[in-house]
């Protein structure tokens, strides 16, 4: 990898606003993460021209999907399936433009069922419901950047 490409990385995710990017070969790995203040950290084995990356602890690792207790209407607590980001990329709810959304609000989705794709890296990652149910909230605009962790759908349990 060359500075050249570690730049064009860094405008991506000045881009789309990414905290941290991960890319792994057969020869190296470098991890580059956005810290609180705005500067950048990197990670990853000493280049051929003797740079020393600055090393620092991995991210929390949330779980890719978590149940949220939430308040409806008549008080009642109600249990949904939140599905989250397991990667980093941009979110698409259609297989192509101007196509019909995989999951939209008020559809019944069984276990496995695609509910949308994240690109990341030009790969095209379908994300699945892990539970069956009915989609009741979606969190994120078709073409829209998300992060590793990001809520992309609320599922009701049937």
């Amino acid at each position: 990898m060359d500075f050249d490409e570690i730049k064009q990385i860094l405008e991506m995710m000045r881009e789309h606003e990414l905290v941290e990017f991960e890319l792994e070969r057969e020869d190296f790995k470098v991890r580059l993460r956005k810290a609180a203040g705005g500067t950048w950290a990197a990670s990853g084995p000493p280049s051929h021209q003797g740079y020393v990356p600055q090393a620092f602890a991995p991210p929390p690792v949330p779980p890719a999907t978590a149940a949220v207790p939430v308040l409806t209407v008549a008080d009642e607590d109600v249990e949904f399936a939140v599905v989250k980001s397991p990667i980093v990329g941009t979110f698409y709810r259609s297989p192509e433009p101007g196509a019909k959304p995989f999951a939209d609000v008020g559809e019944t989705v069984k276990k496995g069922q695609v509910l949308c794709i994240i690109e990341a890296m030009k790969l095209m990652n379908e994300i699945n419901a892990d539970v069956d149910g009915e989609v009741v909230k979606v969190y994120v605009e078709s073409g829209q950047a998300v992060q590793y962790g990001e809520r992309l759908f609320a599922i009701k349990p049937s």
